[in-house]
Formats: C-alpha cells, sequence, structure tokens
C-alpha cells in the first residue's frame, strides 16, 4: 500500500512517500527526497495534515534522497518524527546527511526548550529577602567606598603635594560658577513665593514687618542649603555619574590601575573637594537672592521698605541661624559627590547601564540630603541652637 504527499512547482520540490510493509501493518518506511526548502514546503505541510501516518509500530524514514534541507524543511521532518511517537510509533532516521543531521538535532533542542515550563515566580517572602539581601551588598559596597575615599583623602591632606589642583579648579567652575544662575534665580524665585504667601496671613494681624523673619529664617537656615544641595546633586552629581560609567565602558578604568593610578584619587578626590569649596558658596550666594526675593515682594505687597526689611533682619538672623545653614553645605556636597561616582563605578559594560545608573545617582543623593537635613534638624534642636 502506499500514499504519496508531494508539492510540485516548475519541478518536483519536495516528496514523501510512505510505504507500508504488506506483512505487518504496524511496520512502514518513509522516504523522503527532493528539496525540503521553505519554497515548497508550505503545500506539502497542508497535504501532510491530512496524511494518515502509521501507528504502533516501527517506522523507518529515509532521508538519503534529500537533496536540500533549510530550517523550515527540518522543522517539518522534526514535527512527523514527533507525530510518530504520539502515534506511539518509534521512528528511525537512515541515510541523512551530517550538516543536515546538525540541523535537524538544533531544530530539536530548540522544540524542547521552548516546551520547557518557566520556573514559578517566586513567593512575596523570597522577593523581600532578595531585595533586601541586594539593598544590604549595596550598602556595604558603598561603605567600603566611603572608606576607601576617606583613606585617599587622609593621605592626600598629609601630602597636599598629591592633591591635583587643576582638576579641583576644574571642577569648581563646572560645579560651582556655572551653577550661579539657575541657583540664583530658583532661590530668588523661592523668596518671592515665600514672600507671596505668608504676606496675606501676617497682613491679618498687622505683622507686616515679620515678614523679614519668615523669609530670612526660612531661606537661611533650611531652604537655601537644601534647595541648592538638591540642584547640584541633579545637575554635577549626574555628570558625575555618567563621566565615570562612559570611562569605565571605554575601559579607562582599567586603563588607569594598569599604570598604578588609582580611580578613587584622579577623579573622586578632586570632584568632592571642588564641591565641598563650592556648595558653601553657592549656599551664601542662594541666601542673598532668596532675601532679596523676599525683599521685593514685601515691599510690593505689604509696603515694607528696604531700610525696614534690612533692620528687621539684623534683629531676627542672628549669626547661629546664619551659620547653622552654611554648615549643613559641606556634609551635602560630600554625599552627592560620593554618591555620584559610587554609581558611576557601578556601571557595567552597556549604554543602557549609564543611563541607570545615572538616575540612581540623583535619586540617592536627593534622598541622601533630605535625611541629611533631617538629622541636622533634630541634631540642632537637641543642642538648642
Amino acid at each position: 500500500m502506499e500514499r504519496i504527499a508531494r508539492t510540485m512547482t516548475a519541478e518536483q520540490i519536495a516528496q514523501l512517500v510512505i510505504e507500508m510493509d504488506a506483512a505487518s501493518a504496524t511496520a512502514a518506511r518513509l522516504r523522503c527526497a527532493g528539496a525540503w526548502v521553505v519554497q515548497g514546503i508550505a503545500q506539502l505541510e497542508r497535504r501532510l495534515e491530512a496524511l494518515p501516518l502509521p501507528g504502533k509500530g516501527n517506522a523507518v524514514i529515509d532521508c538519503s534522497a534529500i537533496s536540500a534541507l533549510d530550517t523550515s524543511g527540518a522543522w517539518l521532518l522534526h514535527r512527523i518524527i514527533r507525530k510518530l511517537e504520539q502515534l506511539g510509533c518509534s521512528a528511525e532516521i537512515n541515510g541523512l546527511r551530517p550538516e543536515f543531521s546538525t540541523l535537524l538535532q538544533l531544530v530539536a533542542s530548540s522544540a524542547t526548550a521552548a516546551k520547557n515550563p518557566l520556573p514559578p515566580a517566586p513567593g512575596l517572602l523570597v522577593r523581600i529577602g532578595q531585595q533586601t539581601w541586594r539593598h544590604l551588598l549595596e550598602l556595604s559596597g558603598m561603605l567600603s567606598f566611603i572608606g576607601e575615599c576617606a583613606i585617599i583623602l587622609l593621605r592626600s591632606l598629609m601630602q597636599p603635594r598629591r592633591i591635583r589642583w587643576r582638576p579641583v579648579l576644574h571642577n569648581l567652575q563646572t560645579a560651582g560658577f556655572e551653577a550661579l544662575p539657575i541657583t540664583g534665580l530658583l532661590s530668588f524665585l523661592m523668596g518671592v513665593v515665600i514672600a507671596y504667601q505668608g504676606a496675606s496671613q501676617l497682613e491679618r494681624f498687622g505683622a507686616n514687618v515679620f515678614i523679614a523673619d519668615l523669609v530670612g529664617l526660612t531661606m537661611l537656615r533650611e531652604l537655601s542649603p537644601l534647595l541648592t544641595a538638591i540642584i547640584v546633586a541633579g545637575r554635577s552629581g549626574s555628570a558625575y555619574a555618567a563621566q565615570i560609567g562612559t570611562m569605565k565602558i571605554t575601559e579607562e578604568i582599567d586603563a588607569l590601575r594598569t599604570i598604578g593610578v588609582r580611580p578613587q584619587e584622579l577623579l573622586v578626590l578632586p570632584k568632592m573637594l571642588a564641591l565641598i569649596i563650592a556648595l558653601p558658596l553657592l549656599t551664601v550666594y542662594t541666601d542673598a537672592t532668596g532675601v532679596l526675593g523676599g525683599m521685593i515682594m514685601a515691599r510690593a505687597k505689604l509696603g515694607v521698605s528696604f531700610d525696614v526689611f534690612f533692620d528687621r533682619l539684623g534683629d531676627a538672623v542672628s549669626l547661629s541661624s546664619f551659620l547653622t545653614g552654611i554648615c549643613k553645605a559641606p556634609v551635602f556636597a560630600a554625599i552627592i559627590a560620593l554618591v555620584g561616582c559610587h554609581q558611576g563605578f557601578q556601571v557595567t559594560d552597556s549604554a543602557d547601564s549609564v543611563g541607570r545608573q545615572t538616575t540612581v545617582s540623583v535619586v540617592q543623593s536627593i534622598f541622601l540630603v533630605i535625611v541629611a537635613d533631617a538629622l541636622f534638624s533634630v541634631a540642632f534642636n537637641w543642642l538648642k541652637i
């Protein structure tokens, strides 16, 4: 008994012949011939769906007459083998050329991998544990980085000739001088907003002159150092992470270690020193612009003259209140520089990692700056400052 499924174009492309053994209804021989390639395999596949295959016996698939085989042909041949196995028939392949056999094995392994079920999603406690462990590893790496930078800083302070002053001055210009416009403008607008919002409340009680107390204490003690640190974190901290991350991708960091130069000494220390110098100066500058904005709004909204505002400001804001805001700035600067540089060193060998770690550096810097400001407030309240 013979059943034939074939596709024809201008010439025979692919052919499958099923020959049943007359002596045994459970033995069959499948003879494959022609070019089993994508051009003619579709019609053969459609006709094969309606072609009954032998079941519960032995089947020998003779592939010696196959002249060409591509991935689609190998996939169809694999499907024939699987269908025979599902029908309970053991299939044996004979005569397949070695290169075709390798392709068939590759298709079979891909089909097996595709059928493997995905591992079950981890439970809630497992995810919490994984996240906790990951954050602990990040914290350990951050503390190690801070310790190494502290040792290098102490060594450089003991031997000032080791400090690279040109990078320090360059970072002082980029992180300090070039940040004057944006920090001054935002601080000025913040002073305007505070004076505008407080004016309506103070006017009800005839306490117009106390607008100087509101603007002076709010800006000099809290908002100016905090606002300046947030702006610098978004502007300079992200630049530090992106610069070091790009250098790591281009293997410049490895080159520095190869020639015996510590990356922290060349890249981190100048940035940290420049920011520690620049941020207090920027804070003083934003103090002045914030008070100026509040003073202009007080005159426009409440009719408080500049002379009266200055007289009241001198009585309301003590030297300790002014220094309270200034002393926060170096701590904020160290946090921004260390976090930005540390995230730059965490970049892996991909451009996507640069953007991801840059974003992480900004978020962590702003978060830690606000936490540090809260701790300063608690400490100053405890010390009655």
